[in-house]
């Protein structure tokens, strides 16, 4: 059977379409049903007229989000916590806009590899708790880790694609978790990936020769929880430089780690980094 050259076009085409579309942020996923995650932060910064979205985060309790360090390196400057919100841009009446009282950065943060890479905010009031807002709960040490190959679940309103497209309304998406050895290896992240953290992808459907994009997390969706049963039991932290790649792997902090850590932050008064640095 003859096959011109039409015809290898139109396939390559298609593949290359392909792997663009599954590379669309979160890469993939799909729109949350509006208000089913009540407990998403969007960290805003103002700029002229308009609050833009930075980085994600989730309510652990009536005053205090967690989130990741890297997402405010140099302090609240100003930024707002909002809560109970699915679009970025329309009004919504379940809002809740905070000021940040308090951002506490881990100690041990790594700014190379983002090892520690968990923070935690309290908010300049407690929250209203509504259907559109409630807290999240975390997995505390002892508790059981989602193992190689397990759905674990995120959501954000983080880029869509490599370019910085930004979705309007939240995002959620399944991934599976990576082996740590496999995240170990120096054709994945090598010395970077550290035993504070877990990797987690998911592999599309490709009709290409082979598998090359995936769905992931991207920028923007930073502080985010990574869900296995309904508990957060990672952050949202760092990856490749591109999203998508097949081997580099959405990475996550894991939370049961830093159990005391959360403790003793969440538990006393003094203030540790004032919201005026």
């Amino acid at each position: 059977m003859m096959v011109s050259v039409k015809d290898i076009l139109v396939a390559a085409a298609v593949c290359v379409f392909t792997l663009i579309s599954h590379s669309e942020g979160i890469i993939g996923g799909r729109e949350a049903a509006p208000h089913s995650r009540p407990y998403m932060a969007s960290i805003q910064v103002q700029q002229e007229e308009v609050r833009k979205h930075e980085c994600g985060g989730f309510l652990v309790a009536d005053q205090w989000v967690m989130t990741a360090v890297h997402c405010l390196p140099t302090g609240p400057s100003g930024r707002k916590v909002v809560l109970g919100l699915h679009s970025l841009s329309e009004p919504e009446e379940t809002q809740q806009v905070f000021d940040i009282l308090e951002l506490h950065n881990h100690p041990d943060f790594n700014s190379v590899n983002y090892d520690n890479d968990i923070a935690l905010i309290k908010l300049d009031h407690p929250v209203n708790i509504t259907e559109a807002v409630r807290t999240l709960e975390f997995l505390r040490s002892g508790g059981t880790n989602p193992g190689t190959d397990e759905e674990v679940e995120t959501a954000g309103w983080g880029s869509t694609d490599n370019l910085g497209s930004r979705p309007d309304k939240l995002k959620e998406l399944v991934v599976e978790v990576v082996s740590s050895q496999r995240c170990r290896r120096s054709d994945y992240f090598g010395s970077r990936f550290t035993s504070n953290m877990i990797c987690a992808h998911k592999i599309c459907d490709n009709p290409c020769d082979k598998p090359q994009k995936k769905e992931d997390t991207c920028d923007g969706d930073s502080g985010g929880p990574l869900l296995y049963n309904g508990v957060a039991v990672g952050i949202v932290s760092n990856g490749g430089i591109k999203c998508g790649q097949f081997r580099k792997p959405g990475i996550y902090t894991i939370i049961s780690h830093y159990t005391q850590w959360i403790d003793s932050i969440m538990g006393q008064q003094p203030t540790a980094q004032p919201a005026s640095l």
